[in-house]
């Protein structure tokens, strides 16, 4: 079986798992207020559920590939690919997730761009500083005042 299915049937067991949280185990701890709601805390996950099932279904079963593929991903031969700009951006989001809180989200977001830019090959920094500003700025935004979620712009030493 190709990669391609394997990484689809992972996700399937990743979407079947999610599907039944949300389906069975999500509402059963609503306060009887929230039951007469149409629209539950659990609505959302159960629409992603349903559609990452299909899609997996779709990768499985292979209907997407009305193409010929050219440059399978083949695992015999993983050191010609580049698994140093993956770890290193995977590095980085672990540190991002790290320093969320103490840096603030103004600074971590828009560090995590630009780093990221660069692991990636970007190298003109006025338009990585000016997209990752807007970005984090626009983002930061719509979660603190549009939602109305808190999140720490700047870090704690700073008051933010």
């Amino acid at each position: 079986m190709a990669l391609d299915r394997w990484i689809g049937l992972i996700l399937l067991g990743i979407f079947l798992a999610y599907g039944y949280t949300a389906w069975f185990t999500m509402d059963a701890a609503l306060a009887p207020f929230m039951q007469r709601n149409p629209i539950w805390p659990s609505s959302f996950p159960k629409i992603l559920s349903i559609l990452g099932i299909v899609c997996a279904l779709i990768i499985i079963t292979g209907i997407e590939g009305g193409q010929t593929k050219v440059g399978d991903i083949d695992y015999r031969r993983l050191g010609d690919y580049n698994i140093g700009q993956a770890l290193m951006l995977l590095g980085l989001m672990v540190l991002y997730a790290l320093l969320l809180r103490p840096a603030g989200f103004l600074f971590s977001t828009a560090a995590f761009l630009i780093l990221g830019s660069v692991i990636l090959g970007e190298r003109r920094w006025i338009t990585m500083i000016i997209v990752a500003a807007i970005a984090t700025g626009i983002v930061w935004y719509l979660v603190q005042v549009v939602l109305g979620i808190y999140l720490r712009p700047l870090p704690g030493f700073i008051g933010g």
